[in-house]
């Protein structure tokens, strides 16, 4: 199953991106109007990078999610990819997203295959400019939960991700006091929304006909 989803994803990773226009059909009205003039200043954007893994369990296709704890900042809770910033000792974006996997949920960056990455995305509450890497892996991870930066991992069947049946929308309220109707996924009693729902999306599309396993 894995030799195919990684020859048919590297395949699809030749040709152009499903890009923004997957990405917003999980992104807030506010954001979707936004989208054909908004033009931020990326010069002082942080850069970011995450790691989408994909890796086989009995038969099925899964990946990796992880809920931050609790603390005084923009992504406070929330559930994400494994990820963090660029660092100067980093030599790009795909060490920097496979360093950042490692620290907070154990997975070696050398079991990791990177096929390549998906559209960048813009967080414009914490001004990072977020670089999706997708990767696959031969077998689960030895899973570890990083004490200080994960309250939980959770390891969802992408097929289930895909379902429309898991999709809703609600009000977010952002640590600025702003509030704002989204749309999200439910996956293990959590809410996914923002940008990692917008990456799930572009993931979906990218999978399009491609076998998810049993």
């Amino acid at each position: 199953m894995m030799d195919e989803i990684t020859a048919r994803l590297s395949e699809r990773m030749t040709s152009p991106l499903p890009g923004l226009v997957a990405q917003l059909k999980m992104a807030s009205k506010l954001r979707q109007k936004a989208a054909a003039s908004y033009n931020p200043d990326m010069s002082t954007a942080r850069i970011g990078a995450v790691l989408i893994a994909l890796y086989p369990d009995n038969g099925v296709l899964r990946t990796v999610l992880m809920k931050r704890p609790d603390y005084d900042g923009t992504h406070s809770g929330q559930v994400s990819f494994p990820g963090g910033k660029l660092e100067d000792s980093d030599s790009g974006i795909v060490e920097a997203a496979l360093r950042e996997a490692e620290e907070e949920v154990n997975i070696k960056p050398s079991d990791v295959q990177v096929i390549g990455q998906l559209t960048q995305l813009y967080i414009p509450p914490s001004n990072f400019l977020v670089h999706p890497v997708l990767g696959i892996l031969k077998s689960k991870p030895d899973f570890i939960a990083d004490d200080h930066e994960v309250e939980s991992i959770h390891t969802p069947e992408l097929s289930y991700l895909f379902r429309e049946d898991i999709v809703g929308e609600k009000e977010i309220l952002l640590s600025t006091g702003f509030k704002f109707k989204t749309p999200y996924f439910k996956v293990d009693g959590h809410v996914v929304w923002g940008a990692t729902a917008m990456m799930i999306a572009e993931l979906q599309e990218l999978f399009d006909d491609i076998p998810l396993g049993r």
